[in-house]
């Protein structure tokens, strides 16, 4: 499949993208502050790199790359009146910032990596919270918004070698959501709010974005895909 680079891919949705690509990418290039729980292999390296570190670089890149992922976030809900400007400030940085640094770092690589015949895919990463309404996701939403409306902008002035594509999940069972999984209690009372009965698992976002950088998709690009068990469009 060739080659990828994976920001935030040692933990989460971005660790079970790492594990589904390895299997056929030619190198995957990984980037994170910390190695987490992923396990080297031939065609896998690590590299430190802290995205909330305007100065910190993305050292290594392959000079051609087939795809770019961006998995860092955050989930800091609270009400609208206890959050500080700083809380704004530092989603926006993680989420965009952090995102924009990524993909300038990437785009010549991106750029030499596509093909007449298949573009290079850039995956991005929304929340079910910007299209849908929901109290205590101000300021998640505020950053989430503006990186769907990056998703558009670069689809139309990356394209045709280039397409840009964002997944928006709903709640999904990792590391960085485990304070609301915490008993089985607690997961229940999760699942019932979902159409499908239940929430998501990692393989679930990190199977639609192993297929936003598949040839399968390659005539999907500018496109905000909900992978949300439903939350989004569908009422119990």
């Amino acid at each position: 499949m060739g080659n990828f680079v994976i920001a935030g891919g040692t933990k989460g949705i971005g660790l079970s993208l790492v594990q589904l690509l390895a299997e056929e990418a030619s190198r995957i290039d990984v980037y994170s502050r910390e190695i987490g729980d992923l396990t080297q292999r031939e065609n896998v390296e690590h590299h430190g790199c802290d995205f909330l570190d305007g100065e910190s670089e993305l050292a290594g890149l392959p000079e051609s790359i087939q795809g770019a992922v961006y998995c860092p976030g955050t989930i800091n809900l609270r009400s609208f009146r206890s959050l500080k400007i700083d809380d704004f400030r530092n989603d926006l940085e993680l989420n965009v910032l952090g995102a924009v640094r990524f993909l300038q770092a990437c785009f010549a690589g991106l750029k030499k990596g596509a093909t007449a015949d298949q573009p290079s895919s850039v995956v991005l990463f929304s929340t079910v919270a910007v299209a849908q309404g929901m109290p205590m996701h101000a300021s998640v939403a505020v950053a989430k918004g503006a990186l769907e409306g990056l998703t558009r902008s670069l689809a139309a002035e990356w394209s045709p070698n280039i397409r840009v594509n964002c997944i928006a999940p709903a709640l999904t069972d990792t590391p960085l959501a485990e304070r609301f999984f915490r008993n089985e209690e607690s997961r229940k009372a999760m699942a019932e709010k979902y159409p499908l009965g239940r929430t998501g698992m990692p393989l679930d976002v990190a199977s639609a974005a192993k297929f936003l950088l598949s040839p399968e998709s390659s005539w999907i690009t500018g496109q905000v895909l909900g992978v949300d068990g439903g939350m989004s469009s569908l009422r119990k």
